[in-house]
């Protein structure tokens, strides 16, 4: 009961810290905020694995850097420092680094494959979802258009790619695979404000959907899939429906908001940026489809690790699954007569 009230409180002050960092009107509010969010995610992430307290740690140290980072650019921007600062790039590229930092973009993404990989699901949804509203909102009010946020885009989709090809722990896969949806993210907050929530919700929506299938299931490693002779074959069909749809491929709602932001982009003639993410985010689907081909057509025989998997709940999760990722069929559909 105490262990419960304890996560509710520490809820509560995480759901403050990013209403506190979004509503408010100065720096130094958002730089509280962010601290308060921080604090309350670090508590979340104890735990009596010594693994998961190594994670919680270099959250805590990475975060802290890009506190830092941010405060002292806030500080430069506060004083009016001379050669026009708060006019010129410097202070812009210093607090965009920050907030990206924070949301663990590329090449400020070395952190956040090592602790998704050591935690929980529910946190593992935490970091992938909420953790990076305060940060991108803010990032949205101070984003301006330069080659430093091209190569941030750049690099997050090519770093989502290929860090992905080879791993073998799911919770490493969607690490990568939400850097590089970052990628798209902040692509999509240059063109519009819209876009970037709309591509938000989506990618959120998508990613509970998963981690609940993987929590019920117990799943954690890719072997665990294909060894799973107790595992349905719908249950398989559905969980990588779901996989296919964060990926992108169409007519799923996954790439719905890969489409309005590619239909911006190119309005906006940027279609050169857009053909290289086009071509750099095939990879990351190549990998889904891998996953997906291997562990609905190969027949494994050996059971690397025994897990039990509970039907109850799976029978509320599967149609709604199958019900989000078929959604984009309707509305991709709909668009397309809208146009």
């Amino acid at each position: 009961m105490s262990n419960n009230s304890t996560k509710l409180l520490f809820l509560s002050t995480l759901l403050m810290g990013t209403i506190l960092s979004i509503s408010s009107n100065s720096w130094f509010g958002v730089w509280m905020g962010l601290e308060i969010n921080l604090l309350s995610f670090i508590s979340m992430l104890k735990n009596k694995n010594s693994m998961i307290n190594e994670s919680s740690i270099k959250y805590f140290i990475v975060q802290a850097m890009a506190s830092t980072m941010l405060l002292f650019s806030i500080l430069l921007i506060q004083m009016k420092y001379t050669m026009s600062w708060e006019k010129g790039m410097m202070s812009s590229v210093l607090i965009s680094s920050s907030l990206f930092f924070k949301i663990g973009a590329a090449p400020f993404h070395f952190w956040f494959p090592e602790v998704m990989g050591t935690s929980e699901w529910s946190n593992c949804l935490m970091l992938m979802t909420w953790q990076k509203i305060a940060p991108m909102m803010i990032l949205s009010y101070c984003i301006q258009l330069s080659n430093f946020i091209f190569m941030v885009v750049i690099l997050s989709i090519i770093i989502g790619a290929m860090g992905g090809l080879n791993q073998t722990s799911i919770r490493h896969l969607l690490a990568y695979s939400s850097i590089s949806h970052l990628g798209w993210m902040i692509s999509a907050m240059i063109l519009s404000e819209n876009i970037w929530e709309i591509y938000f919700i989506i990618y959120s929506l998508l990613s509970l959907i998963l981690v609940l299938m993987f929590k019920q299931t117990n799943l954690f490693f890719l072997n665990q899939i294909y060894t799973a002779s107790n595992m349905k074959p719908e249950i398989k069909f559905m969980m990588f429906l779901s996989l296919l749809s964060i990926g992108g491929l169409p007519p799923f709602i996954g790439f719905l908001p890969k489409w309005i932001v590619m239909q911006s982009m190119i309005e906006m003639n940027m279609t050169s940026l857009m053909t290289v993410m086009v071509l750099l985010t095939m990879i990351t689907l190549f990998y889904y489809l891998r996953i997906s081909f291997s562990a609905l057509i190969m027949l494994y025989t050996e059971n690397s690790w025994s897990f039990f998997i509970s039907n109850k709940t799976l029978n509320f999760i599967l149609p709604m699954t199958t019900m989000v990722s078929t959604m984009g069929l309707v509305l991709t559909s709909a668009l397309i007569f809208l146009y």
